[in-house]
């Protein structure tokens, strides 16, 4: 189902559509899973509802990349990746972690809030833009999104993934310029930037212009931070700030 243009532009981090090949695919009447895991040494597909493995994804060659046919299995079903890693220490054995696929998951941005931004119009681009902890499909995690038109890829990078480029390349939403991606596992404190290909080839790593939270210098970097909770607003408040209500300007030249 991969093609070796598709092996080596995954491997490379040069791959601008990572949804359109990694996660679970239908070619035909056949499932196929493919996956991109730097460093792993194995990877097996666990079916959620059973906890059976159902299939062992193949390396393809020497590249990160996994990938495997589901045997008769005909419909998409739910399920983890269960990667097996090399040893933490030397003389330990080799550790073994169930991991969500973040490429199973459906877009970032409704509809509207792409029209919007695509427009140029939306009012609140804080509340779909940068990163923002949540839940999807039942996993808990992290949505991210950043507007970057231009951009020939671009990936999450943090301490949840050795800030490696590689590993998390983002779907662009061509109607409006977004880059998105939902992160399992990966939850408020985390520290993340944007990994940026530009046409030129350039790689550049900013921090989040829509991020509520950074590091204190000389860190860079962006954290993960929801947005706080929403407070009443009191009637005298509410009173002072009315339409109607006189209000004082004062100019300094």
């Amino acid at each position: 189902m991969l093609t070796e243009h598709d092996i080596a532009d995954l491997a490379a981090g040069r791959h601008a559509d990572p949804f359109g090949v990694l996660g679970m695919h239908a070619r035909g009447a056949t499932l196929w899973i493919n996956a991109l895991l730097p460093g792993a040494l194995g990877v097996d597909v666990i079916e959620r509802a059973s906890g059976e493995t159902v299939a062992t994804l193949q390396r393809q060659g020497e590249s990160a990349v996994f990938s495997a046919r589901m045997g008769r299995r005909r419909k998409p079903f739910d399920y983890l990746l269960r990667v097996t890693w090399p040893p933490l220490r030397a003389g330990d054995p080799p550790w073994v972690r169930d991991l969500e696929d973040p490429y199973r998951f459906p877009p970032v941005l409704g509809e509207m809030d792409a029209w919007l931004l695509a427009e140029g119009t939306h009012l609140r681009p804080y509340e779909c833009l940068g990163a923002h902890p949540g839940t999807m499909l039942g996993a808990t995690g992290t949505r991210f999104a950043v507007w970057a038109p231009n951009a020939r890829r671009v990936s999450v990078i943090g301490d949840f993934n050795l800030w490696d480029g590689r590993r998390h390349p983002m779907r662009l939403r061509r109607e409006c310029g977004v880059w998105e991606l939902f992160l399992p596992d990966v939850g408020q404190g985390a520290l993340y930037k944007f990994e940026i290909l530009t046409q030129h080839g350039e790689i550049l790593q900013k921090a989040d212009p829509m991020a509520f939270r950074a590091e204190l210098r000389p860190g860079t970097a962006s954290i993960v931070q929801g947005l706080p909770p929403l407070h009443p607003i009191r009637p005298g408040m509410a009173q002072a700030n009315d339409f109607e209500a006189p209000i004082s300007i004062y100019e300094v030249h």
